[in-house]
């Protein structure tokens, strides 16, 4: 029988431990971290190509859709949809087989098809949502009724950075509508997880920088003697006593020191190679600005950021193409082909694709059926869409699953959201049922109650 003394000396010795513990993870709550188990991949390049590009229209070829142009659809629609839409409408582009895996793209994309042979193609996913903001939080959080952390918030919080320099999450260009900062924030998280923001999506990636990244009034010297007092009037507060917020405060400081000379040093691209610039498409106004922007995520991947996020996005919705099918999606298209492509011959060329996993996806593909007062746009479709995969971990020059013969729904190999976030957490290392966070009573993780891993398409 224990008594009463036996219980005090055993849970204070309990207390002590899990605040020694606290300390000292709160030392650097982004030091790297052991995964759970061998990964695949050490870090995450994501391609956000927000508004939703129609799957049909650029990785996935339906040639009874193309056959069957005008007429009704032949089975039921969704009882739920954006808006309502009319009979078939065919892809404006033609497609053709590439690489050895012979997959077929369309015209859109003449670049990225030249790399099929590394891509693995996800032609099952499914969400949810059929509206922007749902859909963007789904894709990025795994959740669109509550405020979660994102994806990227998950992966730091299990893996933090191999860059004590820099953060370990941080998104590029992002845009700041349908739900904004809460698809890169941290939610119930601690703050030090969230992705550092460069500029926003209505800002030039040229122009884009990282708010108050330097201190005009004082020296690099005055601020580390400034930071070194801080430091040590909380070190005194503290006596002795852990408080993992303070101690996340301390710690922010001095990374936002650090970042003074590490985050400049990333964005100043005039030491890359003409051929270089070339090969993201920075010597063309179309595709400078994105192609900037995957120029900066190679450069984030290579000084070990864990996650780094690039949107394609402005003022405008992208992809969203309710109307003007053919112009939106040309022009949107034109903007990103040749830097994707850039950044995954760049990355394959440094050895970083090894051990880089690449993700393509919009929030949602659209539908086959006809919108538009012209007859020629396409309506929202979370039901079945397209994304893609290259590099670490993956079977490249593989597709898996499909829509139904038309692209509306989908039917084989099926993965929903949390599917997919739970074979990239894989691909990383990480059980994706062990990854939890304690919040209100119950542990949370980025897959809520559900996700299966696709072992079909692990290499």
């Amino acid at each position: 029988m224990m008594t009463r003394r036996d219980m005090l000396q055993k849970t204070a010795l309990g207390f002590g431990s899990v605040a020694l513990t606290s300390m000292l993870h709160a030392e650097n709550p982004l030091a790297a971290r052991r995964p759970h188990f061998r990964p695949r991949a050490k870090r995450v390049i994501f391609l956000f190509m927000k508004g939703g590009p129609a799957h049909m229209d650029t990785f996935e070829y339906k040639p009874l859709l193309q056959r069957d142009h005008g007429k009704p659809l032949p089975f039921a629609k969704p009882k739920v949809t954006f808006a309502a839409t009319g009979n078939l409408l065919a892809s404006p582009w033609k497609f053709k087989k590439y690489g050895q895996c012979g997959h077929q793209v369309s015209e859109l994309f003449p670049n990225v098809a030249r790399h099929v042979d590394d891509i693995c193609f996800l032609h099952g996913v499914h969400g949810t949502n059929p509206a922007h903001g749902g859909a963007l939080l789904k894709l990025h959080t795994g959740a669109d009724n509550f405020v979660r952390p994102s994806m990227g918030a998950w992966v730091s919080y299990g893996l933090g950075t191999e860059n004590a320099n820099l953060p370990a999450f941080v998104t590029i260009c992002p845009t700041l509508a349908h739900g904004g900062v809460n698809n890169w924030g941290s939610a119930f998280l601690p703050a030090h997880y969230a992705g550092t923001p460069i500029g926003n999506a209505s800002i030039k990636a040229k122009d884009a920088k990282v708010h108050h990244i330097k201190n005009p009034k004082w020296t690099r010297g005055q601020q580390r003697a400034q930071l070194d007092f801080l430091k040590q009037l909380n070190r005194d507060h503290l006596g002795g006593v852990p408080n993992p917020v303070l101690e996340s405060r301390i710690n922010s400081f001095e990374l936002a020191f650090r970042m003074q000379t590490a985050m400049p040093e990333i964005q100043d691209i005039r030491g890359e190679t003409e051929a270089t610039r070339k090969l993201y498409g920075l010597d063309n106004a179309v595709t400078e600005d994105f192609g900037r922007q995957c120029l900066m995520a190679r450069r984030f991947a290579e000084r070990g950021v864990r996650f780094v996020q690039v949107t394609h996005s402005d003022s405008k919705v992208q992809w969203d193409q309710h109307g003007n099918l053919r112009k939106g999606h040309t022009e949107k298209a034109s903007e990103v082909d040749k830097p994707i492509a850039g950044l995954l011959h760049d990355l394959k060329a440094r050895g970083l694709l090894n051990d880089t996993l690449v993700v393509w996806s919009g929030e949602f593909g659209r539908t086959p059926t006809v919108q538009g007062s012209g007859m020629d746009g396409r309506d929202h479709n979370p039901w079945g869409f397209t994304m893609w995969l290259a590099g670490a971990g993956v079977k490249g020059g593989y597709s898996h699953g499909a829509t139904d013969d038309y692209g509306f729904y989908a039917e084989q190999n099926k993965m929903h959201i949390h599917d997919v976030h739970a074979t990239l957490l894989h691909l990383l290392g990480i059980d994706h049922e062990k990854l939890t966070h304690r919040h209100a009573g119950r542990d949370f993780r980025l897959t809520d109650v559900s996700g299966k891993v696709a072992k079909e398409i692990l290499a």
